[in-house]
């Protein structure tokens, strides 16, 4: 499991929770937010509250998220290389 790690948005600092198959929970100003699940490389689902099912609709902030969370796994390979040796 990966560790949680945060992403800013214009002056929105959002706590990301890696869980399970690219799902992730949203953590915005210290509370649990939302919880998202990569499609796409460009599209991220919103999953509904209750039911942690996928919702198909579009949502800009949902995909800014997901962009800056790939964004960031591509920056963190390279950051457990050089812990490692």
């Amino acid at each position: 499991m990966r560790e949680p790690f945060d992403i800013e948005l214009g002056e929105i600092i959002y706590s990301v929770f890696p869980e399970e198959d690219e799902t992730y929970t949203i953590f915005k100003e210290g509370v649990e937010y939302l919880k998202i699940q990569k499609d796409t490389d460009e599209h991220w689902l919103k999953l509904d509250e209750e039911t942690d099912l996928p919702l198909f609709t579009e949502n800009d902030e949902v995909n800014q998220i997901g962009r800056a969370i790939t964004g960031y796994k591509e920056e963190d390979p390279e950051k457990d290389q050089d812990e490692e040796e």
